[in-house]
């Protein structure tokens, strides 16, 4: 999995920290921070946690293109 630009611009686009993002959904900065990295796929209904945070759709974070 190629590192999630979209989902680093999005949370920083909303002055958000992994710290801040993590804690909003309810998994450690470690975690975010490898889902951004793409050394983790995150589940599903942990996908549309983050949506629901950074106020986008599935598709604009995590469809590749």
């Amino acid at each position: 999995m190629p590192k999630n630009l979209k989902l680093k611009a999005a949370r920083a686009a909303l002055d958000m920290t992994q710290k801040d993002l993590a804690e909003a959904i309810g998994i450690s900065r470690q975690t975010m921070n490898a889902i951004e990295k793409g050394d983790y796929y995150p589940s599903v209904k942990l996908c549309i946690e983050i949506c629901k945070v950074l106020r986008k759709s599935l598709d604009d974070l995590f469809w590749e293109d």
